[in-house]
C-alpha cells in the first residue's frame, strides 16, 4: 500500500481562537501528528511491514493486539497517534460554524444514558482531568449501541480490542497530552478541558454516532501518498 500522508485541517490554525491558540494547533499538526505518521510509515517500509500493508488505518487499530511483537508497540503508539489525531481535528470547528450542542438521536441517547448533557460533560471532564500523565478522553458507543465515557493512556483508543479496557467505537475524543494545551494553559488542564466544549463540532459527532450505530467507525479522510 502507499504510505500515510498528513491530513489537511478543515479550518485555519487560528480558527479555534481564543480557546485553542494557533501556535499550538500549528505545532500539534505539523510536528507532533506528522511524527506519528513518519513513524508508522517507517514500520510499513520495514521488514515486518507486510503485517499492516493493505490495512486501513481503522483496521490497524482493531488488529494491534494480534500484530507481531516486533512492531506491536510502535504501531500501537504511532498508528494510534495517527488515528487519534486524524479524528481529533474533525471534531472541532470555529465558533458559530457548526452546531454548538448535541441534537437528534445523539441528544436523546445522551439524555437517556447520562440524564442530561451537563452530566455527560461532567463525567467526560472528570475522565479527561484524571487521566494520569498523557492520554485521551472519549465518548464511545459500545457493542450494545449504548454510550459510555472512558479514557485511554498514551495513544491508545477504544478501537484497540484486546488492549482497551472497554472496547468500543469512539465518536468524540479529547487529547490531554500536554503538547495539546501547554503553550496556552500550562498546567491548567481543567481550564483547557472546559474551553474545548466551545469548539466541539457537534455536526461531526452526530455523524460519528450515526455511523457507530451502523457498526462503522468515525467518518474521516485518511490521505495516502
Amino acid at each position: 500500500m502507499s504510505s500515510f500522508g498528513l491530513p489537511k485541517l478543515p479550518y485555519e490554525y487560528g480558527a479555534l481562537e481564543p480557546y485553542i491558540d494557533s501556535t499550538t494547533m500549528n505545532i500539534h499538526h505539523t510536528k507532533h501528528h506528522a511524527t506519528y505518521i513518519n513513524n508508522v510509515n517507517g514500520v510499513l517500509s520495514g521488514p515486518n511491514g507486510d503485517a499492516i500493508k493493505g490495512l486501513s488505518l481503522e483496521a490497524i487499530q482493531r488488529n494491534i493486539a494480534s500484530l507481531p511483537d516486533a512492531i506491536k508497540t510502535p504501531v500501537r503508539n504511532s498508528g494510534g497517534g495517527h488515528y487519534n489525531h486524524t479524528m481529533f481535528w474533525t471534531l472541532m470547528a470555529g465558533v458559530g460554524s457548526a452546531n454548538s450542542s448535541p441534537f437528534g438521536d445523539l441528544k436523546t441517547a445522551i439524555d437517556s444514558e447520562f440524564g442530561s448533557f451537563d452530566e455527560m460533560q461532567k463525567q467526560f471532564n472528570t475522565a479527561a482531568a484524571t487521566r494520569f500523565g498523557s492520554g485521551w478522553a472519549w465518548l464511545c458507543v459500545d457493542d450494545s449501541k449504548k454510550l459510555y465515557i472512558c479514557s485511554t493512556p498514551n495513544q491508545d483508543n477504544p478501537l484497540m480490542a484486546g488492549i482497551a479496557e472497554k472496547p468500543g467505537t469512539p465518536i468524540l475524543g479529547l487529547d490531554v497530552w500536554e503538547h495539546a494545551y501547554y503553550l496556552k494553559y500550562q498546567n491548567r488542564r481543567p481550564e483547557y478541558i472546559s474551553a474545548f466544549w466551545n469548539v466541539v463540532n457537534w455536526d461531526k459527532v452526530v455523524e460519528n454516532y450515526n455511523a457507530a450505530l451502523g457498526g462503522n467507525a468515525a467518518v474521516m479522510d485518511v490521505p495516502l501518498e
